[in-house]
Formats: C-alpha cells, sequence, structure tokens
C-alpha cells in the first residue's frame, strides 16, 4: 500500500460535504489555513490515546460531552466557561462512583459542522438548501445565507482557537480545584427533589475533608487544582481538516490539528468513503459511531482500516442505538470485536437515537429515554463480561429547555422558553449533573460486583 497523504480523501466518494461554486475562493481559504498554527499537537492526542486505552481496560473511564453544533453567534467566554464547569462537575460525580480517573473531552472547539437527512429543507413554504452548521453556511432561512461560504472556516479556526486558549486557562489557572468543583455541586442537592444525591454528595465531601486532614492537600496541590481536558468533534468538513493536518517530526506521522479526537459519524461511515480514508491517515484518537444499521461485515473493515495496528486507545466505538434498541444490535456488535481480537474502547450515546418532535413541534430529546439507553448499555456490557468504558452526551452549560424531563421536569410547553440549538436539544446543566449521578450510581454497582466477584 502506498504512503497515506493528506489529500487522498480528495479521490474517494464525499457524503454530508458541501458544494463550494467558487473553487478559487475555497482554494485561498485551504492555503490561507494550511499556514496557520495547528490548534493542538501531537504529544497531546497521543496522551489522549493512552488514557482512552486505560478506559478501554476499564481504569479510566471517558465523559465525552458539549455542544450539539457550536455557534458563531452564541460564542462567549461563560459559555465555554459555563460547559466545562458542569463537565468537571460531572467528571468529580463519575470519578467518585467508577473509582477510576474521568478523561474529559468536549465536543469543543471544532463542532461547527452537523450532517443532514436531506439536501435541502422546507422553511415557511420555502425550499432552502439545509443548514449544515456556522463552518458552511447561515441557519438564516434566505437562499443567499444558505449558500456554503469557505470564509467561514477562517472564523471557525479563530473561534476554536479563543476556545481552546480559555480551556487551557480554565484547567491549569485554578478554576478546576476540586473543592471548588465539589462546592458548585454541593449547590445542585441542596434542592428537594435532589435529596437522593445528597448521600453521595457528602460522602464526596467527607473523602475531600480526608485528603485535607491527612496533608495531602498541600503536597498535592498541583494535582488537585489541574486537570487534562480535550477537544473532539466530528471530521465531516474534510478541506478544513487537511488544511489543519500537520506532520508530526517526532514520529513522522500525521496529526489532525484542529482536535485531539475526531470521530466519523453513523452518516460518513462508508468503507471506501472519504471520511474513512482521511481519519484512518491521521495519528490522532478516532471515534466512530456505531448505529442500528452498522453490521458486522462493515465493522470488521472499518476496524481493520482506521486500526491496523490494533493499537489501544486508537479506536473508540461509540453506541448510538436509542432506547429499547440496545439489546437489539450492541450484542453482535461486541460479539464481532471478539472475533476479530480488536482493541476498543465501548462509549454509550444516549442522543442521537432519542431524538422525538414535541406535541408543541420542536425537536426534543425525553430524559427518561436517555437515562433508560445508558442503563441498557451497561447491561448488556454486564451480560457480555465486556467494559463499558465511557458516556457521550449533547449538552451545554447553560439554562435552557430543549430536553423534557430530569429534577426540574421540563415539559412539552417548557421548550419554547430557551431553546438556544441551532440544530438538535441538548442537556442543560440540571440534566446533565443528574444524568451524571445516575451513571456514578451503575458504575459503583459494576465495580461493587466485579470486587465480589473476584473476592469469590
Amino acid at each position: 500500500m502506498t504512503e497515506w497523504q493528506k489529500t487522498d480523501w480528495r479521490n474517494r466518494p464525499r457524503v454530508q460535504m458541501p458544494d463550494y461554486h467558487d473553487a478559487a475562493a475555497l482554494g485561498t481559504v485551504e492555503a490561507q489555513l494550511s499556514k496557520y498554527p495547528p490548534l493542538v499537537f501531537a504529544g497531546e492526542a497521543r496522551k489522549l490515546k493512552t488514557a482512552l486505552g486505560e478506559a478501554a481496560r476499564g481504569e479510566a473511564f471517558l465523559l465525552q460531552g458539549g455542544d450539539c453544533a457550536e455557534s458563531f453567534e452564541q460564542f462567549s467566554a461563560n459559555a465555554i466557561r459555563d460547559t466545562f464547569k458542569v463537565m468537571l462537575q460531572m467528571a468529580m460525580v463519575l470519578t467518585y462512583g467508577a473509582k477510576v480517573p474521568v478523561v474529559k473531552v468536549g465536543r469543543m472547539a471544532g463542532q461547527f459542522a452537523k450532517p443532514r437527512s436531506a439536501p435541502t429543507e422546507m422553511i415557511d413554504g420555502q425550499e432552502l438548501p439545509s443548514y449544515r452548521g456556522d463552518i458552511i453556511n447561515d441557519l438564516a432561512a434566505t437562499a443567499e445565507a444558505r449558500q456554503p461560504d469557505p470564509q467561514r472556516m477562517l472564523q471557525a479556526y479563530l473561534q476554536a482557537a479563543a476556545t481552546l486558549n480559555l480551556l487551557r486557562a480554565f484547567s491549569t489557572g485554578g478554576y478546576a480545584d476540586v473543592h471548588q468543583v465539589h462546592s458548585w455541586t454541593l449547590g445542585f442537592t441542596e434542592g428537594e427533589k435532589a435529596a437522593k444525591y445528597r448521600d453521595m454528595a457528602n460522602r464526596i465531601s467527607d473523602t475531600l475533608d480526608f485528603i485535607k486532614a491527612a496533608g495531602i492537600d498541600s503536597k498535592q496541590a498541583h494535582t488537585l487544582q489541574t486537570v487534562d481536558f480535550y477537544t473532539s468533534h466530528e471530521a465531516l468538513l474534510l478541506e478544513y481538516e487537511e488544511a489543519l493536518t500537520r506532520l508530526d517530526t517526532t514520529s513522522g506521522k500525521w496529526l489532525a490539528g484542529s482536535g485531539h479526537m475526531v470521530w466519523i459519524g453513523d452518516r460518513t461511515r462508508q468503507p471506501d468513503g472519504a471520511h474513512v480514508e482521511y481519519c484512518r491517515g491521521v495519528l490522532n484518537p478516532i471515534g466512530l459511531k456505531c448505529g442500528p444499521s452498522m453490521t458486522p461485515d462493515d465493522l470488521k473493515v472499518l476496524m481493520a482500516k482506521l486500526n491496523p495496528q490494533n493499537e489501544a486507545g486508537r479506536l473508540t466505538l461509540i453506541a448510538r442505538f436509542g432506547a429499547g434498541k440496545v439489546a437489539e444490535h450492541l450484542p453482535r456488535l461486541i460479539k464481532t470485536v471478539r472475533e476479530e481480537g480488536a482493541e476498543v474502547l465501548w462509549v454509550c450515546d444516549p442522543m442521537h437515537g432519542n431524538t422525538i418532535k414535541s406535541s408543541s413541534g420542536y425537536k426534543t430529546r425525553p430524559f427518561d429515554a436517555v437515562l433508560r439507553e445508558v442503563r441498557e448499555f451497561f447491561a448488556v456490557h454486564k451480560a457480555e463480561g465486556t467494559i463499558p468504558g465511557g458516556v457521550h452526551f449533547e449538552m451545554t452549560g447553560q439554562d435552557v429547555t430543549e430536553c423534557t424531563g430530569g429534577l426540574r421536569a421540563v415539559s412539552d410547553e417548557d421548550l419554547s422558553d430557551r431553546y438556544h440549538t441551532a440544530c438538535d436539544p441538548r442537556l442543560n446543566a440540571s440534566q446533565s449533573l443528574e444524568l451524571a449521578f445516575l451513571v456514578a450510581e451503575e458504575l459503583s454497582s459494576l465495580r461493587a460486583e466485579r470486587q465480589a466477584a473476584a473476592a469469590g
């Protein structure tokens, strides 16, 4: 096989990508982006790959979360801070439940493009090109706004760079201090409806008090005040990805410089397609969305292409079936992985298979359905004797009303109050943290069962 080149995807069938009408304008943008610094570095991607390998063995747990599609209009320091803050809270609760480190990966600083079910959509009786994310076109319902504009890639890059800059400052500047993070979580459990989570929160408090009393606080101040936080997105717009691909001089391999981890969507995972061709050649950890239509034969080919060296932490399989369908689809994929002896990390995405249209006309996701799919994911892995290694949520730190249910009981009628997403509905801060407590209970139960089996 000839050596991989970052342009090789251009010779493969492409889907879910825009047709730019001005080739010269596109070429100018690509040339400009190719001179910009990469957003992430190879050493960071390798460190994440190691951590994901640990999660695949049950020695860590992946929390991946963030926006459905990042918006130019809603971009702000406060929005980044609030999502980061909720992810830290979720990670602390999950760490306590699992008793292993939690690998924190945001759907941030690059999640600008979205696949769509149809190339056009009807808005107020007018057929328009579908909105494909701010990196491609504008949400405004006009024919002009919906034309793909390559200049938007430059704005996406600058927003991603600013986002990463702030995330790195938050991660190392004291904002991530474990005591502060827990104080935010205690605020969540003060309400009457959250009483069932108070016991776990109090136990975390006791643990932190013990650490302080033992003098570990001062000796390990750096460890308790900083976190590793990584970024990820779907590698959908390959012109953007190629322009930010860089040769790592240390290893001689190519790096997707747009984010620490990139994934291939359920709609773009054709084994001979452009997206698989691009992702197979970069050194970053790769995610692969697995929906109900994923066949064992396709999975075998994809695992061989995306992880030919069978490297731990290289390939994450992100299951997205929908509540009530996990037991039907996940076992056959687990069987395929076993037969191939493949090294993979199993992660649950309970969002994408549970989108419905509410009676009020809004797209939403019922909290109960999201939780049900997570529990089914854990139940199947328990039955199969395999490791449920992580969760993947679309969420925000904002107090939005986009998913129904949860402690605050968002109803169909409430959806119009603060429905801000440009694409799919996200869990709000309260729903995200509640889900973390419930997943922590699953992890704690799983750990107890394993300990009992080992002792027996």
